[in-house]
């Protein structure tokens, strides 16, 4: 099947639980970056600060043209910033997207108790914002990335208990999400039947049995970059960890259409990867995974949770044939 046809329109197939994304644990302000550029790296701090955008783990800051402040907006995630901190300036130079790898780093200071990084500023919108884009070229350049980054991962990696782990591991979570979920008036049971359905079938896929490879970890449509109608940039490595690439795979359902995935695959295998049936059904499993969590903690972030809402209308269509 060729790279043709548009994203579903939302399905409607499930209504929202009301619950935020985390909340800050502490107060990061562009006041505060430029105090700690000042103590910090002098040089950058008569450049313009400004606000850029804020996820669950980190607040970006605009430093003039060229650069990005990113700084942990709570104690989780000052933990995994050290992880980007150590292995993505290695990951950068080989992998065709780029990335932003810190130039520079930063140290608790100015009352603020977190290390922080200074990354290069990627131009683009995030995919999941952009008004369009080229689903084939996307195909084929996120496919490539992740063959590239997909080798196999040193002993020390970070360890990651969500990303890359069998996908049982993620059955109690997926069941508690599930439950915050309420199917609308008259469809609750077909459509709760067709989502047990995929998950049942990816649990049953034979586990991953190769060695542990590096993952982005957290690889959704507000994660990948477009630029004048092309992928970019690859952002936001928090996640970073090693495992079953099944996990970085299921941005297939929840960046492209149906269409597109064999042009996916294909690129996926073309740059090194291996795949084969259980690794798409596992993907597929991961996918639908990501979009009940949208869906059940997003009440407040309307890009991802409009993320959900597509990545379960794809993967409900998908019947999961065999990888082209």
């Amino acid at each position: 099947m060729g790279c043709m046809g548009v994203v579903p329109a939302v399905a409607g197939l499930i209504v929202v639980a009301v619950n935020r994304m985390p909340a800050a644990e502490v107060e990061v302000s562009a006041d505060l970056v430029r105090r700690l550029l000042a103590d910090q790296h002098a040089d950058l701090a008569r450049l313009p600060v400004a606000f850029l955008a804020n996820g669950w783990d980190n607040e970006l800051y605009r430093i003039g043209d060229e650069l990005v402040a990113r700084l942990p907006r709570r104690a989780l995630s000052a933990q995994i910033i050290t992880h980007e901190q150590r292995w993505l300036p290695g990951l950068a130079p080989r992998l065709p997207l780029p990335i932003p790898y810190p130039e520079r780093t930063g140290v608790p200071a100015c009352g603020y108790p977190y290390c922080w990084s200074v990354v290069p500023y990627l131009p683009g919108v995030p995919a999941a914002q952009a008004s369009s884009f080229d689903p084939a070229h996307a195909a084929a350049a996120v496919g490539g990335f992740l063959g590239a980054l997909h080798v196999p991962a040193p002993a020390d990696a970070p360890a990651n208990p969500f990303r890359g782990v069998p996908l049982a591991d993620r059955a109690g979570t997926f069941a508690a999400n599930l439950a915050l979920l309420t199917g609308q008036a008259g469809q609750d049971g077909a459509d709760r039947d067709a989502v047990l359905r995929v998950w049942n079938a990816a649990l049953a896929a034979p586990g991953y049995g190769g060695p542990p490879v590096w993952l982005h970890g957290d690889l959704h449509p507000a994660n990948i970059l477009v630029n004048d109608g092309q992928v970019s940039g690859v952002i936001d490595f928090g996640d970073i960890t090693a495992g079953d690439p099944a996990c970085d795979l299921s941005v297939a359902w929840m960046l492209l259409p149906p269409g597109c995935h064999d042009s996916f695959w294909s690129a996926y295998q073309a740059a090194g990867g291996r795949a084969d049936d259980a690794l798409r059904a596992r993907a597929r499993g991961w996918a639908l995974n990501f979009a009940i969590v949208f869906l059940a903690h997003s009440e407040d972030n309307p890009v991802l949770r409009e993320a959900g809402h597509r990545t379960l209308s794809i993967v409900l269509e998908d019947q999961g044939g065999p990888v082209g």
